[in-house]
């Protein structure tokens, strides 16, 4: 039995087939067209071609950037991709294959969660917070081994979370998001705001950049906090100490016995962690007198959204 599992992206569209124990037997990747009937009309496509080679196919899993509503079916908003408002994406790519197979639809922050949690970094644990820190931060959260998505599915916006009154202006509209101040983006504000402060200590970033600190991106502040750099340190410092803030906020709510932190900007690995793990228990409530949750790198890498979607789709 084999499942299709499909990570829908801004620009790129990954494919995974999947074996009955969620492991990836072969991938590839699209790009993302901008028509939202071009998707539907190239998943089935992709379907089609796939049943000549596995004909045991049991479901489609979608994994999806925008909020999926309750019916699993449906999204209700993606910021990628503008034409999808209450657009019910399980029933179009239904219709294109004849209703086979199942279509299960997913956000994608919670499919890297769930990969994370049934093969990943969260096996064995009872509650599970994951959070990707990539160009924003998002969210899934695992209470009692199930993946809580909220009474309409919208739950686990953890990026969202207000950390600051009247802060920055988040692309959600709102403002004072954790994303705001936990993510690549933050990485990058950070890093460029030291360096046209403090430019004599800017050598090595200036270097990566070629002089044009507006042209400063997160993999350069990367480099340059692995080999030392302090205002690259500084960054990291920065965007952990906030990680470890929302962390701390949501164990107020959830208590969790692990959070498990992935996305790009963790391949710095203890530069990022350390700092987070540090803030956690200064802003922990009541840090003294209670357990602290464990605070891991995610191990499954930029397969956990595929692997998540085809576990899902499939049980």
């Amino acid at each position: 039995m084999h499942t299709m599992a499909v990570d829908i992206g801004g620009t790129k569209i990954a494919v995974g087939i999947c074996d009955e124990d969620d492991a990836i037997i072969r991938s590839w990747t699209v790009p993302t067209p901008k028509e939202a009937d071009a998707i539907d009309k190239h998943i089935a496509e992709m379907y089609r071609e796939t049943k000549k080679l596995y004909d045991d196919i049991a479901a489609i899993g979608i994994s999806a950037a925008g909020n999926v509503k309750e019916d699993r079916h449906t999204i209700a908003f993606s910021a990628n991709i503008p034409v999808w408002i209450n657009y019910d994406l399980s029933s179009h790519i239904g219709d294109l294959i004849g209703h086979e197979v199942p279509v299960i639809v997913e956000n994608d922050a919670n499919c890297a969660g769930w990969g994370e949690y049934v093969h990943g970094a969260g096996q064995g644990h009872t509650n599970m917070v994951a959070l990707t820190v990539g160009t924003g931060l998002g969210g899934a959260v695992v209470l009692n081994g199930q993946l809580y998505r909220g009474s309409f599915g919208m739950g686990s916006e953890l990026g969202h979370i207000p950390m600051v009154p009247d802060g920055d202006f988040c692309g959600c509209g709102l403002r004072g998001c954790a994303e705001r101040y936990t993510s690549g983006n933050a990485l990058e504000h950070f890093a460029r705001s030291a360096v046209r402060r403090r430019p004599q200590e800017a050598s090595r970033l200036l270097e990566l950049c070629n002089g044009d600190i507006d042209e400063l991106e997160g993999k350069m502040v990367s480099q340059a906090a692995v080999e030392g750099d302090a205002i690259g340190m500084y960054a990291f410092n920065k965007i952990g100490e906030w990680l470890g803030r929302t962390m701390a906020s949501i164990s107020a709510v959830l208590d969790p016995d692990i959070y498990v932190i992935g996305g790009g900007v963790v391949a710095v690995g203890d530069i990022l962690l350390e700092p987070a793990r540090n803030a956690y228990v200064r802003f922990l409530q009541a840090s003294a007198y209670r357990p602290h949750a464990e605070i891991a790198p995610a191990t499954s890498g930029q397969d956990a959204g595929l692997i998540g979607a085809a576990n899902l789709a499939l049980h």
